[in-house]
This record gives structure tokens, C-alpha cells and sequence, in this order.
């Protein structure tokens, strides 16, 4: 019997959820109802955020957090080369421009002494702002980025799309969740099926800022507010010119500044909140995984490193750096399990390499994704599929 087709990553989608669903989908709402707001509190509570904005998916997340910090032409924002496109690309989107860091080798993560010299070499106000990665699922000491930025007057948004669940620990030895906003201005996560939590798609913005958080509202809503103590026009205006009162027609609505339809559905939302209920459980499995991983390949001379087992890692994906890299790729997708790599630097896709970087300017970030392969990590994968998967790995490199 052939073997069954083993991803790198997989929803898991429960009777529970497709319940839920179903009920939203009965219901009177399907855009934005009470299960947006229901989803944003259980979401907000879970990293310990004030407040959370959902949104059609983890770009538009980005872009409302650009937008939102003001970031405009010729700005100057900080990012680490290994990650999806979407980390730079929302400073792209308003004019801003991606100024690439290397990593640290042994966390993937972007680099904090790289970042220091790059804002040390330049006149303070030459850089806006920075945006860490929690990349692979690991958290991003935001205790120490936030202390550099103060220093240079920065503002943060944490890319924490690969992390719900997962946290650092802080000068004093208390757990700072990803996402909770303690350190950085904004942080964003996704909710595409291969996440920890699966909407079909969506996004999540957690911040502890209430005028963000209400510029953020409207962002997501054309720029438009319904919010009778926001309003700059007249209540008689309002009417049409026609009736002198204090009072505003409940028609009434204002688009002060320029906006975006960036809304997640009623039923999303419900799906989410769902998942989000055995998030926990999931995290406690993905640990599983990884602490098997590390013990199979701890030894084995194939391999130049491996995500390991790390406090407080939330394991969205597990990576090997590893010798033949292509060859075992090509391996183990004969053998139906589909790894994937992650990711080709930023800096040499040819969209930004159009402003002039190019190999050789990130040679730690280009090593790794010489080396890098992200193995099968998610809650329902089974032990012997597991099992599978190290095998085949130590049957190619014969060992």
C-alpha cells in the first residue's frame, strides 16, 4: 500500500469546529457579528495582550501596523532576512524602506548585535522602527530589543505569526508571551491553516495601546468610524442640512482617514475561537515532536544543526541544517513526505534586490538556507509517522 502523503504542516479541523461553523453560518452575521468581538477577547486573554484587532490574515496584520505607526516614504525599518516576504513587504506597501540584518546561527532569529551596529553607524533618526521575527516558533527576546529602541527612539511590531503559545523569559525570570505587547508596540500573528491556529485565513493584532488599537478599528473599516464621540461634522450636517439638533441619525458614519477592507468573518472568527481552545494542547504535542526530533539526530553527523529543545519554543516548524540538503529534499518527497524550506533570504528575491542587495550581504541568513529543511511539526501527526520520517533521514545518509 502506498504510503500516505506526510505534510509539513496540517490543520486540524475537529466535528467541534465544524459545529461551530455551522452555527455562524445559521446565524444573522456572517461578516463582522459578535463572534469578531468573542474571538478578539479569548485571543487577547490567551498572550495576555489589552487589546486585539482580527483581520483577513496575518499581511493584512502588517500593513494596518505600518499604517498605524505612520511609517511613510524613504522610513527606515529594520528587519531579519529569514522570514516570509510579508515581514518587509508592509513597510514596502507604504513607502518605507527594508533595511535587511543578519542572524544569530544559533537561533535563526534576527540578530540584536547586528541590529546595535547598524544604529550605532548612522545618525540616531536615520531608522524608524524594527520588526523581530518569532521565526520557526521561537520568541524573540523583545525585553532586550525594546531597551535598543528606546535608546534610538524606535518603535517595534513583533512578527509573532509562527509563535501563539510560545514566550521568553525576561531580566526578573517572568514568562513574556509572544504577542503580549509588554515590549513591543504591536505584535501580529496568522491563522493560515498550516498555523497553530487555523481560520482558513486570517489575522490576529494584539497591542496595549488604546490609540493604536482605535486607529487600527478603523484602518481595518475603509477608515470609517460609527463612533458618535469621533465625529468632526456637525449633527446637522449629518441630517442633510436640513434639522438643527445635537443628535446624529443612526445612518450616520464618517471615513476620516483612507482605509482598508481587512475584516475576518463571523464564521472564521467562530472557527478560531474554537481552535483556540485546545491551542494549549497543541503546544504541549508540537513539544513532543520536537524533543523526539532532537533526540533522534542529536548525534548523527549529517547534521550541522536543528531547532532542539528550547523553553518556551511554540514549534510551528522544526528545522535540520544538514549536509545534501537537496538530495534529502528530493528523498523525501519520493518517499510521499513533503518537507519544505524555509526560507529563501528576503534580501535576493529579485524584488529587493533591486535596491542593491545581493549575495554576500547576509552570510549567516545565506548559510542557513544553503542547509535548512523544515521537517513534518503538527499536533495530529502520529508516532509512527514520525517514526517514518527519521527513518527515511537516516536511510538516506545511511546511517
Amino acid at each position: 500500500m502506498e504510503q500516505k502523503i506526510i505534510p509539513y504542516g496540517r490543520q486540524n479541523i475537529t466535528q467541534e469546529d465544524i459545529d461551530v461553523v455551522i452555527a455562524a453560518l445559521k446565524s444573522d452575521y456572517l461578516t463582522q457579528g459578535p463572534k469578531i468581538i468573542e474571538f478578539e477577547k479569548a485571543f487577547a486573554t490567551y498572550v495576555g495582550s489589552k487589546f486585539a484587532v482580527a483581520v483577513s490574515n496575518g499581511t493584512a496584520a502588517l500593513h494596518l501596523c505600518a499604517l498605524a505607526l505612520d511609517v511613510k516614504v524613504g522610513d527606515k525599518v529594520i528587519t531579519t532576512p529569514i522570514t516570509f516576504a510579508a515581514s518587509a513587504n508592509c513597510v514596502r506597501y507604504c513607502g518605507g524602506e527594508v533595511v535587511f540584518s543578519d542572524i544569530d546561527p544559533e537561533t535563526y532569529l534576527l540578530d540584536i548585535n547586528k541590529v546595535k551596529e547598524l544604529l550605532e553607524a548612522s545618525p540616531k533618526g536615520t531608522y524608524k522602527g524594527i520588526i523581530p521575527v518569532d521565526f520557526a516558533g521561537r520568541a524573540a527576546n523583545l525585553e532586550a530589543f525594546r531597551k535598543l529602541a528606546d535608546q534610538h527612539d524606535l518603535w517595534i511590531i513583533e512578527d509573532a505569526c509562527h509563535a501563539p503559545g510560545g514566550f521568553f523569559e525576561d531580566a526578573s525570570g517572568e514568562k513574556q508571551n509572544c504577542g503580549n505587547s509588554n515590549f513591543a508596540d504591536l505584535a501580529i500573528f496568522s491563522f493560515h491553516p498550516v498555523k497553530h491556529i487555523a481560520c482558513g485565513e486570517g489575522g490576529m493584532i494584539t497591542t496595549n495601546d488604546e490609540i493604536l488599537y482605535k486607529k487600527l478599528l478603523a484602518l481595518r473599516t475603509h477608515g470609517i468610524t460609527k463612533n458618535e464621540t469621533d465625529y468632526t461634522n456637525s449633527a446637522y450636517f449629518a441630517n442633510g442640512n436640513v434639522e438643527e439638533t445635537e443628535t446624529y441619525p443612526a445612518w450616520y458614519m464618517e471615513m476620516q482617514t483612507l482605509g482598508f477592507n481587512y475584516r475576518l468573518t463571523d464564521f472564521q472568527a467562530a472557527l478560531g475561537t474554537s481552535q483556540l481552545q485546545r491551542a494549549d494542547e497543541g503546544i504541549v504535542r508540537r513539544r513532543e515532536i520536537a524533543e523526539i526530533y532532537n533526540n533522534a539526530f542529536v548525534r548523527k553527523s549529517f547534521i550541522k544543526s536543528q531547532s532542539g529543545v528550547v523553553d518556551g519554543h511554540a514549534y510551528h516548524l522544526y528545522i535540520l541544517e544538514v549536509k545534501d540538503r537537496l538530495g534529502l529534499y528530493n528523498f523525501l518527497r519520493e518517499n510521499n513526505i513533503f518537507a519544505q524550506i524555509h526560507y529563501i533570504p528576503c534580501h535576493l528575491m529579485p524584488y529587493y534586490k533591486q535596491f542593491g542587495w545581493v549575495t554576500g550581504d547576509m552570510p549567516i541568513a545565506e548559510e542557513y538556507y544553503r542547509n535548512c529543511i523544515s521537517l513534518p511539526m503538527y499536533p495530529t501527526l502520529s508516532v509512527s509517522e514520525q517514526q517514518f520520517v527519521i527513518d527515511k533521514i537516516i536511510e538516506f545518509y545511511g546511517q
